[in-house]
């Protein structure tokens, strides 16, 4: 494809760390252009899940992750572009503080390197609650760290008084910092949190709901909007091509060879044979391939609500049909299911009702041990253990789960260890951890992953089909998988 340059006006909301209120002015601004009638497309830096669903709830879009570490720098203005197709402006929420990025990596993954690659004006959020002319040297240092990083402008957060305000603006504009907007101390939006952060959109939709019109009041009262949209339509132009779907599957390598030749020295195990039964399941045959399109069901509902839009794009250009299924209600998987996507989420908040639904976790454990393929990630490998804090799940590994006090979280360098369904042995992919839970033993006779960074070690499991493992990866970093998925459904 010829490519060409993307013209659709666009900002970053970042802040000097978290906690300083970006997904309060990302997503109440979303809301708040979205509400003048605006194509609004969000984005959001880094691999979180939950931020991207009050996106979408303000803006009617899917909200998309650009993250530079899990599909690389490369992707970045692709992935964006593919996002904001027919959009009018964009936004794009940052990650941490506006200079964090993966530890010890530089700049890589950081919303600087982000707004860099997009070429987007930087707006910086700062909590002003307990300072005044401090803000000043603040934003001046942000300002001046990186000189390819464009900071447009500030909106303070918390102020207390028009005294306070008065003195915020006075100290701002001795350093040359526009003051975009100013949210008050008093104001309140009802967005809880639990251990992994804000609690999601499809467990609280008329919550939620309530608490992005909050949030776009606060917004549209204190921010001015027309200041902002004048700064977004200042973004340099775009040269690369929207990411396709398709296309990415065309220019795909292989999936019957692995992507990248520079391998660790880690064991290379074979894949299980399929005879026998998958543990507590009894023996059943293997169904016949229907004609048509693979039928592949991805988990939803309230407890499993990470995923990334891209997964099942990928899933539907290599030709499968994607059904989505909610494993709290529906009795049993979608008519004609070959393949199966479970993702990350909250299965030790619902552990009690996945448990009681006993018909659905004979089903998964039926087509596991069929052979048909199966991939989980984090909550998904939860679900396929024997038990969660003693609560019987679907059986499919002969593992325990349990909740700890212990939050993993961090990027990760793998590569496949085990050829499985997903990848071959060898295939390197980039991926993130981020639960409280610990799964025992952590890796099956044949491990999914082989873990480079930060630490040498084996995890997950492969047996007949299943891939199973608390890797999130980014499947746009590897198209290869989705195809290989596809084509495992159709022949097993």
């Amino acid at each position: 494809m010829v490519t060409s340059p993307s013209s659709v006006p666009r900002l970053v909301v970042a802040a000097p760390s978290s906690g300083s209120g970006k997904t309060t002015v990302a997503t109440g601004l979303m809301a708040a252009l979205a509400a003048r009638g605006l194509a609004v497309s969000p984005h959001k830096v880094g691999p979180d899940y939950i931020d991207p669903g009050y996106h979408a709830l303000a803006t009617g879009r899917v909200g998309r992750n650009l993250d530079a570490y899990l599909c690389g720098p490369e992707l970045v203005g692709p992935l964006f572009a593919h996002g904001a197709r027919g959009c009018d402006v964009a936004v794009v929420e940052g990650v941490m503080g506006l200079y964090d990025g993966a530890a010890g990596e530089g700049e890589l993954a950081s919303t600087a390197q982000v707004a860099k690659l997009l070429r987007a004006p930087v707006v910086l959020v700062v909590d002003a609650s307990s300072q005044s002319r401090s803000v000043a040297a603040l934003v001046h240092g942000f300002a001046s760290w990186d000189p390819e990083v464009r900071l447009g402008g500030v909106i303070l957060n918390k102020v207390g008084s028009d005294r306070h305000e008065e003195l915020l603006r006075e100290a701002l504009d001795s350093v040359g910092a526009p003051v975009l907007g100013v949210l008050r101390r008093a104001a309140r939006v009802d967005t809880p949190s639990r251990h992994l952060g804000l609690v999601p959109v499809a467990e609280r939709r008329d919550a939620a709901v309530d608490a992005v019109a909050a949030m776009a009041a606060q917004v549209e009262t204190g921010c001015d909007l027309e200041r902002l949209l004048a700064l977004a339509r200042s973004a340099g132009p775009l040269t690369c091509a929207a990411w396709d779907a398709a296309e990415a599957l065309e220019s795909a390598s292989s999936p019957s060879s692995p992507s990248s030749p520079s391998l660790p020295v880690l064991p290379v195990l074979p894949v299980p044979g399929s005879g026998g039964s998958a543990p507590g399941t009894p023996g059943r045959p293997r169904p016949q391939a229907p004609d048509g399109p693979a039928v592949v069901a991805v988990a939803g509902g309230r407890a499993f609500t990470f995923s990334y839009a891209e997964h099942a794009e990928l899933l539907a250009a290599a030709g499968a049909e994607v059904v989505v299924f909610d494993p709290l209600r529906d009795e049993r998987l979608p008519e004609g299911t070959r393949g199966l996507v479970i993702g990350g989420g909250f299965p030790e908040v619902y552990a009690a009702e996945l448990s009681a639904n006993e018909s659905l976790r004979g089903s998964v454990a039926a087509l596991a041990e069929s052979g048909a393929p199966v991939a989980a990630e984090c909550a998904g490998l939860l679900y396929l253990c024997r038990e969660l804090d003693g609560l019987p799940l679907c059986g499919v590994l002969d593992a325990s789960a349990r909740m700890t006090e212990r939050l993993t979280l961090g990027y990760r360098d793998a590569v496949a260890v085990t050829d499985g369904s997903l990848a071959v042995a060898g295939t390197r992919m980039r991926g993130h951890e981020f639960h409280r839970t610990v799964v025992e033993p952590g890796a099956g006779a044949a491990p999914a992953w082989g873990m480079r960074a930060p630490e040498r070690r084996v995890e997950g499991f492969v047996q007949r089909g299943v891939h199973a493992s608390y890797l999130h990866t980014h499947w746009a970093s590897e198209p290869g998988v989705a195809r290989r998925f596809v084509e495992r459904c159709r022949t097993s």
